[in-house]
């Protein structure tokens, strides 16, 4: 049992090692591309670029490599999803996922490699565009653990799947993708992989915890509909802009009045436009609604009250029946709640402190952040972990810990990820966690 024990300990200290002179091999180019995607971002739903720059690298390291994989409900739309295989033999199949989608942000930054980009939107909107949440992390850490483990193989066996997912940020491209019978086609499954900067942590440290860790989204419009008119004779409209800064302050109460306080909610109004002029009220008002919560019924009881608030609201402002609100909760964007599989994250847990150091393991708290990550697991059906890599320069971290300072979050125009010990990071994390669970002990 001792040899064994001795043998079982050699041989992950071996394919640690590997792993880490792979990265050192790798991360100065690695840099470089993730310095070119962070400059190049692309929206979702027009994510080509960056989908071709995924298939050319990872059909360079030896995978069999599949374009455009993707169906939307919108049939006007082209899913630029990839999906690459590596198969090695008999053993289990291991899906790894990065989001590849940037966001409509105006990038603050001051980087030497900074993005000067606008693209149009689906919309037809000409607008900034920022890699604001990590997805250009996302995209490097992908294409290099596919290079880094094809050039590993004789370390592993089984069937290693690399997705680069567009559209997370509009909650459509993971379903888009399931619809297109990614399963079906390039195998189900028995584990999915996947990771995300962190803004609130270090570089260098990876986080990992058991259960939910991180919230349904719903994205909702509300239109508030009334009578416009002269702004000089508002007695004579029913005005939408007032009732709708009503509705803005009643669905605060929401979360703080109707929903029990041991249950995690967030109901934000992000949008709100209406009307042209000074003088004139418009007929109507229109607001863009977020709600996060992890619990199925407490996210049905919220989403009936934002009803029942804009069709209280615009009762009592006497509006015509013909002029009721509108509420409509976007289906295509629509993600429920990740919980990590109980096993396997302590599993990953384990491999981490031993690659890691138990002091840079940390377990993250459950957001009311959203990722469509949470569909491949089919409700539960396939184990699923998706951790956290620290992305903020250490002395950073120091300093605002010690000042008290707020870091830049994601989404924020300010948020640089610190890149070679992110990378590093990811890298090593993803690579030995993929190398765990296709046999690398052995």
């Amino acid at each position: 049992m001792k040899l064994i024990l001795v043998l079982f300990v050699c041989a992950a200290a071996l394919w640690c090692q590997s792993v880490d002179a792979m990265v050192e091999r790798h991360l100065g180019d690695l840099i470089k591309l993730y310095q070119h995607v962070h400059a190049n971002p692309e929206l979702s739903y027009g994510e080509a670029q960056t989908s071709a720059l995924i298939a050319e690298q990872l059909r360079r390291a030896g995978y069999t490599v599949s374009e455009r994989v993707g169906r939307y409900s919108d049939s006007t739309l082209q899913s630029y999803g990839v999906v690459a295989v590596l198969r090695n033999g008999d053993g289990p199949r291991v899906l790894v996922r990065a989001d590849i989608d940037a966001l409509p942000v105006e990038e603050k930054t001051g980087l030497p490699y900074a993005s000067t980009r606008q693209q149009r939107s689906a919309r037809g909107e000409m607008l900034p565009v920022m890699h604001a949440c990590g997805h250009d992390v996302h995209v490097t850490m992908l294409i290099g653990v596919g290079t880094i483990l094809a050039q590993l193989r004789d370390r592993w066996r089984g069937t290693l799947i690399l997705v680069g997912q567009p559209a997370e940020e509009r909650g459509a491209g993971a379903r888009a993708l399931l619809a297109d019978s990614l399963y079906e086609r390039f195998g189900r499954p028995d584990y999915i992989l996947g990771l995300h900067t962190d803004a609130e942590h270090p570089a260098g440290t990876v986080g990992v915890s058991a259960g939910p860790i991180t919230a349904s989204v719903d994205m909702i419009d509300v239109t508030i509909r009334g009578v416009g008119g002269h702004g000089a004779y508002p007695h004579t409209t029913k005005d939408p802009i007032v009732m709708a800064a009503e509705f803005v302050m009643a669905v605060q109460t929401i979360v703080s009045r109707e929903i029990p306080p041991r249950e995690p909610a967030v109901v934000t109004v992000g949008s709100i436009c209406g009307g042209t002029k000074h003088n004139i009220i418009p007929d109507e008002v229109t607001l863009q609604l977020t709600v996060r919560t992890y619990d199925e019924r407490i996210r049905q009881q919220i989403i009936s009250a934002i009803g029942a608030k804009a069709y209280g609201i615009a009762r009592a402002a006497a509006v015509p029946l013909d002029r009721m609100p509108v509420v409509y909760v976007r289906p295509e964007e629509h993600t429920p709640p990740q919980h990590n599989d109980t096993a396997l994250a302590q599993r990953l847990e384990s491999v981490f402190v031993r690659v890691f150091g138990r002091q840079n393991v940390y377990h993250p708290e459950p957001t009311m952040g959203g990722e469509d990550f949470a569909y491949y697991r089919l409700g539960g059906a396939i184990p699923s972990c998706f951790f956290r890599i620290g992305a903020v320069n250490p002395a950073l971290y120091e300093k605002a810990r010690n000042t008290g300072e707020q870091l830049p979050s994601l989404h924020s125009s300010r948020f640089a990820p610190d890149p070679e010990p992110t990378l590093r990071t990811a890298l090593r994390a993803m690579c030995v966690a993929v190398l765990d669970l296709l046999g690398g002990r052995k």
